[in-house]
């Protein structure tokens, strides 16, 4: 199991791509810790630390039980964690949607 980078050793520019990702519906916390190796109780205590307290209670109840942002809770079981409504590319063309 990889252990992960505690908060603190985080460059800036790390911290912001993790609260955006974070706040956005369809990134899952399992996508951020593939990417970054954060928990979703570590991410959850880096949004803590990062935004305004109102802007904090407003993210939490927000993401709360959410199945897009928790993988067990929904129906996909998608391991590289890219959205349907995406574009695949092929060979060097991107290809319409069906």
């Amino acid at each position: 199991m990889k252990r992960s980078k505690p908060a603190l050793e985080l460059r800036e520019t790390d911290l912001d791509r993790i609260v955006e990702m974070a706040w956005e519906d369809r990134t899952p916390f399992d996508a951020i810790e593939a990417q970054f190796g954060l928990s979703e109780q570590e991410v959850i205590d880096v949004m803590r630390r990062q935004l305004k307290p109102a802007s904090w209670r407003k993210w939490r109840a927000r993401v709360q039980g959410r199945a897009t942002k928790h993988a067990a809770l929904s129906a996909e079981e998608d391991a590289r964690f890219k959205s349907n409504q995406q574009r695949t590319v092929t060979h060097n063309r991107i290809s319409k949607r069906v």
